[in-house]
């Protein structure tokens, strides 16, 4: 592994860097992006650093670019616009279908401008002749009455009524615009990655809203889809873990992908207005059954610990290599003493068993997609629950080197956490994002 050089002190078995690409980690360069910025999903990576690896791995019209953790799509979209033919595959059916739909651009522009028009006239007038507080929105989740007034909700309901009924490629279009204008139009605080109802703040109109967001997505898809060298994308409905049957063995000549991190964020959770807006999901039993169980663990609500037996870690890891599993093996058993101290008894022990269980696998399954000599990036962050500091870079780095990877590099890109610094529930441990580099 590559020694990096040290920029300020470390915790103890943290690997040496220097702060480079601090923002190339978080959605904050995409926010104003044409494309990337339509959905701005929780825990985004910077369609920089795509564009950065592209570079970096001399990526040329002829040559595929993978995401297996394709999230909205930004990694495809990035390559999409610089002629490099892509791959994603997401695990989240609700996630999916918007970066379905962000990476669809073969429309008939003059029609789809004619489309937007027809459909803002409907629903204006659907709204005109409507009586608001007559509307019935008793379909509709208790989280998701608390985030708009009942006139604005109404709004909203009736503007569905009239996406719902068309047919596609129109349908995603306009159902895509809708869910982007959700989080504008409400009255409550609905910013990433928590939503709190009972903090107010100043609503929007929800036909102003969702006109915005169309004006929007037709600008940026009219720019975009007249770039000279657009290349195609392949966004896959799938599990990571294991694509066989999906992806062909060794067809890709790089891979950039941002992993779910091991910090308890629940992926599941935080979609969870648009999927009760909906009506994906009406309950969080629903969303565990159709979302938390396709996703890789990185959360404790992912977690039940009646359902669990046998060793945490996986004998595959111990197989792979016997340090990784030994040392991994002991901080399992150290959380699993150490939550039953704390009152909230976070199943953190087994969330990170479970979370290298999953990346092993992930970490098999891109190898055996990969060409010779092609490079694998993995934007990561590391992690310490209840205080305990667990080595991501390290872990992954010599699990890859089991699997067959030559080597690996890993860049730092920033200090993170400190947002959290006045939390007295939190640790004290300083965390760190980077992007890992393995090469074939």
């Amino acid at each position: 592994m590559k020694q990096l050089a040290l920029s300020f002190h470390l915790q103890e078995g943290r690997a040496p860097y220097t702060m480079t690409k601090a923002k190339y980690g978080t959605f904050q360069d995409s926010k104003s992006a044409p494309i990337h910025r339509w959905f701005q999903y929780p825990a985004g990576f910077s369609y920089k650093a795509v564009e950065e690896i592209i570079h970096q791995d001399n990526l040329r019209p002829g040559k595929v670019l993978y995401d297996p953790f394709m999230g909205t799509g930004t990694t495809l979209v990035a390559a999409k616009l610089k002629g490099i033919e892509s791959y994603g595959v997401e695990a989240h059916p609700f996630v999916f279908e918007v970066a379905a739909t962000k990476l669809s651009w073969e429309y008939d522009y003059n029609e789809l401008n004619s489309k937007i028009k027809e459909v803002l006239k409907e629903v204006k007038e659907k709204i005109r002749r409507s009586n608001l507080s007559r509307v019935d929105l008793a379909e509709y989740p208790e989280l998701v009455r608390k985030c708009f007034s009942d006139d604005n909700l109404a709004r909203l309901h009736l503007i569905k009524s009239s996406v719902v009924s068309q047919k596609e490629p129109y349908l995603s279009f306009f159902k895509v615009a809708l869910t982007c204008a959700l989080r504008i139009a409400s009255g409550a605080a609905t910013g990433w990655p928590y939503i709190a109802p009972k903090k107010k703040i100043q609503e929007v109109d929800g036909l102003v809203a969702f006109q915005r967001i169309l004006d929007m997505m037709y600008g940026d898809l009219y720019e975009c889809a007249r770039q000279p060298e657009i290349a195609e994308a392949h966004p896959l409905k799938g599990d990571s873990r294991n694509t066989k049957g999906l992806i062909e063995d060794k067809i890709f000549d790089s891979v950039f992908t941002s992993p779910p991190y091991l910090n308890n964020y629940d992926y599941a959770d935080r979609t969870r207005l648009e999927t009760y807006f909906w009506e994906f999901a009406k309950t969080w039993g629903e969303i565990t059954e159709k979302v938390r169980t396709k996703l890789i663990i990185s959360a404790t609500t992912q977690i039940n610990r009646n359902e669990f037996n046998g060793t945490p870690v996986n004998d595959a890891i111990k197989e792979a290599d016997k340090s990784v599993y030994t040392d991994l093996a002991d901080k399992v058993v150290n959380l699993s003493r150490i939550r039953l101290t704390k009152g909230g008894k976070k199943d953190y022990d087994l969330m990170v068993a479970g979370y290298f269980n999953d990346m092993f696998r992930v970490l098999q399954d891109v190898y055996r997609t990969m060409k010779k000599k092609a490079k694998f990036h993995l934007v990561l962050g590391d992690s310490a629950p209840y205080g305990v500091y667990i080595p991501i870079y390290d872990y992954i780095g010599k699990l890859g080197l089991a699997i067959g990877f030559s080597g690996y590099d890993v860049e730092m890109l920033r200090a993170r956490g400190g947002k959290w610094e006045n939390n007295p529930q939190r640790h004290s441990v300083d965390l760190t994002e980077g992007i890992l580099s393995f090469t074939k």
